[in-house]
This record gives structure tokens, C-alpha cells and sequence, in this order.
């Protein structure tokens, strides 16, 4: 097997497959931390500071010699500035894709990494412009399972594509791991793209 270059700090499998689209090898290493939004709190803020809780909790986690880089990611939902988590059932996905329906939101992603030189961040936040949605279109894509684990309660490389109508900014970044800003993060961390970075 190919040695990990980093630690992905995320259970998402999407998010592990793009890494390995553009030939990171990594190792996953989920971590839970609080979700919860702070009164107040502005999407980007809350996606920034998500992510970067992440990083620090695997980080903190590791033994001290030998620690690899770890990278940390987190999405949010937004319309109008109101954060659209995770769905909790069937009333709240359909009540989201209601509100979503015919209408543009904003996607943000927040990728961190930590290593032993430092960290840094970055953002990449994109509209995303829905077609009108009928109630049985939502009450079939419920019933998939596709939106259940998924902010805002779809996801673009599903299912939910047949209700995307334009896209301007991050493909990736709606996903979950803007490639672009994922890859100038790990170019910060000394010698790590330096032998390449072939998975």
C-alpha cells in the first residue's frame, strides 16, 4: 500500500474520493465535534471555524513524533444567510427542498490544514440554482436515502443533479473538497508535494 501523505479528518466518502481523483494518498480519520451554530454566526464564519475544530481535534489526537498533516473540510447550505444543516426527517428534507426550490443558494466549503510548520485555511463558496421541484420529485428523493447525511438535504453528484440548473463556481467545493483551494493548502506544507503526489 501506498504511505498515507496526509490524514483526512472526515468519514465523508466523498470527500476521500477526490482526494484520490487528483492522486493524494490519505488515510481517513473521522473525528466528531460540536455542529451546532453559534447565534449570530454567518455561514463562511461557521464553516471556518467547523473545519478548523476538526483539524485541531485530530491533530491534538496524535502522538507527537511522526504526526502527519491533517486535513479537515466542512459544508454548509446557506439562503439568504440562514445555514441549512442536515436533515433530521422526512417533513425537514422536503421542507428544505421547498425553500431551495426555483431559487439560488450558496454552497460553502472550509478546508483546514494542520502540520508541523502551522496551518492555514481556506474558503470556496458557490451558487447553486435549483429548478422548480414538485412535491412528488421531493417526496421520491427522500425516499432514496440520498439526502438524509447531506447539508441542505441533497447532494449535486446524485440524484439531486436532475434538479441543478446552473452551477457557478466550485463543482468540487459542492461536494464537499474544492480541489483548487485543497491543493494550494497541501502546497503549503513543506516537502510534502515535493517527490509528487501520486496515490
Amino acid at each position: 500500500m501506498t504511505r498515507p501523505l496526509i490524514l483526512l479528518a472526515s468519514a465523508s466518502p466523498r470527500r476521500s474520493e477526490l482526494l484520490r481523483q487528483v492522486g493524494i494518498a490519505h488515510e481517513i480519520r473521522p473525528v466528531a465535534v460540536d455542529e451546532t451554530c453559534r447565534p449570530g454566526e454567518a455561514p463562511v464564519d461557521y464553516v471556518v471555524r467547523l473545519a478548523g475544530e476538526k483539524a485541531r481535534a485530530l491533530w491534538s489526537s496524535l502522538p507527537a513524533a511522526g504526526r502527519l498533516p491533517v486535513l479537515a473540510a466542512d459544508t454548509t447550505v446557506a439562503l439568504e444567510g440562514e445555514i441549512f444543516g442536515k436533515p433530521g426527517d422526512h417533513a425537514e428534507a422536503l421542507a428544505m427542498l421547498s425553500r431551495l426550490s426555483g431559487r439560488t443558494h450558496q454552497v460553502h466549503t472550509a478546508v483546514a490544514m494542520l502540520h508541523a510548520s502551522g496551518g492555514a485555511a481556506r474558503v470556496s463558496s458557490s451558487d447553486v440554482t435549483m429548478r422548480e421541484i414538485s412535491p412528488a420529485e421531493m417526496d421520491w428523493y427522500w425516499r432514496t436515502g440520498e439526502p438524509a447525511d447531506k447539508a441542505g438535504g441533497y447532494a449535486v453528484q446524485g440524484r439531486a443533479a436532475v434538479f441543478i440548473r446552473h452551477i457557478s463556481g466550485s463543482y468540487s467545493g459542492v461536494m464537499g473538497l474544492p480541489l483548487c483551494e485543497t491543493w494550494e493548502l497541501l502546497g503549503t506544507v513543506p516537502g510534502l508535494m515535493a517527490g509528487g503526489a501520486a496515490a
